[in-house]
Formats: C-alpha cells, sequence, structure tokens
C-alpha cells in the first residue's frame, strides 16, 4: 500500500493512524505547491485531487482521511474501528467533525497557517472573527461531551479521537481558542501522549513548528 500525503490537515491524522498502527504503507509525499496533485497520474488515483490517497496493491484506491483510517484499521483488525454498535457512534463523530468542528476551525488554520505558507498574505480578520464565532459553540459541545472521558468513545482511543482532534496541533499557530475548553484541552493533551500523533509524518511538520 502506498500513502499519499502533504504535511496538511487531512493527511495528518490518516498518517497519524497509519503510524500507530504501524501499517505496511509506503509514504509518499506530493509537493502540493508545485501542484503534483493535478497531474494525470495522481488524478488517476484521486480524480478529487485532494490528498490523501490510499493505493492498494491491487489497484483499488482510497480517497478521504476518514474513510483511509478506516481501511487501516480494519486492515489491522485493530480497535480503533470496533464491529458492534460503537461503530455508529464513530460515524456520528466524524460527520458532525467535518460539518462543525474541524470545518470552523479550518478557517483559521487556513489565515494564520496556510495563507503564510503559499504567499497570499496577512489573515483577513472579519474571516478569523467568523471562524472563531462559529467555533466556539461546537468547542464547548465537544468540552461537554469529554467531562470525565479519556476518549470520544469513553475509556477507548478510536479514529474519531484522530479525526475531531486534527487541528488541534496547530492550536497556538492558528489562535485556536484552545485554553477556553479545559476538557478539549486535556483530551489532546492525552492524544499527545501518543507519538503517532505528536509526530505522524514521515518529515517534519513545518506548518505545526
Amino acid at each position: 500500500m502506498k500513502l499519499y500525503y502533504a504535511e496538511t490537515l487531512n493527511p495528518r491524522k490518516a498518517c497519524a493512524v497509519a503510524k500507530y498502527l504501524n501499517s505496511p504503507v509506503e509514504f509518499a509525499y506530493v509537493q502540493l505547491t508545485k501542484g503534483e496533485h493535478k497531474q494525470p497520474g495522481y488524478l488517476a488515483l484521486n480524480p478529487n485531487g485532494k490528498v490523501p490517497t490510499l493505493a492498494i496493491s491491487d489497484g483499488l484506491s482510497i480517497w478521504e482521511a476518514d474513510a483511509i483510517m478506516a481501511y487501516l484499521a480494519r486492515f489491522a483488525g485493530s480497535d480503533l474501528l470496533p464491529e458492534d454498535d460503537r461503530q455508529i457512534e464513530i460515524m456520528r463523530w466524524l460527520s458532525w467533525n467535518a460539518q462543525h468542528f474541524t470545518r470552523a476551525a479550518s478557517g483559521l488554520y487556513f489565515q494564520y497557517c496556510i495563507k503564510p505558507w503559499i504567499g497570499l498574505g496577512e489573515p483577513d480578520e472579519a474571516a478569523v472573527q467568523d471562524s472563531i464565532n462559529q467555533w466556539r459553540p461546537f468547542a464547548a459541545v465537544l468540552n461537554n461531551h469529554l467531562s470525565g472521558k479519556k476518549y470520544l468513545l469513553g475509556d477507548q482511543l478510536s479514529i474519531a479521537d484522530f479525526s475531531v482532534a486534527v487541528t488541534l496541533p496547530y492550536a497556538k499557530n492558528a489562535r485556536i481558542p484552545l485554553s477556553e475548553f479545559p476538557n478539549v484541552a486535556r483530551w489532546h493533551e492525552r492524544m499527545n501522549e501518543l507519538p503517532a500523533w505528536r509526530d505522524p509524518f514521515p518529515i517534519p511538520d513545518a506548518l505545526a513548528a
């Protein structure tokens, strides 16, 4: 298997799960600034022209980071993707995250991390404030849910934790007001105890530096 990635949000969670599970993947870096994700060879694997993509040895390719995490967990027989009704809970958190929590935080990530990286100038203060206003209510939902819990499913780590937490390594640089939500901050500190979460990429993550 070959995991195509760049040092950005969605590849981070796929790479972290691959490292956590010691998955038998070859990491392939895609240089976004050189447009490698828009080349015909890559588009044949992922017609969206996005990262990450997991190329499977039998010719199958999987795109979308949450699906890649699920595949890697199932391939490993890992309880990161349990086979009982907890899968429904995981699906709920993955959907909630994509539509709300990370969607709001990614606006801050774009303004403070991506724009300087690709030379688009200073953050747009109106866009920043809009993202913060959107993020805080969902952070409160997560903060309440995590009260008395180690992880989203209770005591069990799952792919939902890797997905929902993906913007938090960038909280300082992206000015995400994480300190306002102590249960979320504590949960992310626990995630940071995992070497695969702290250092998911084969090369350093310049955007989190």
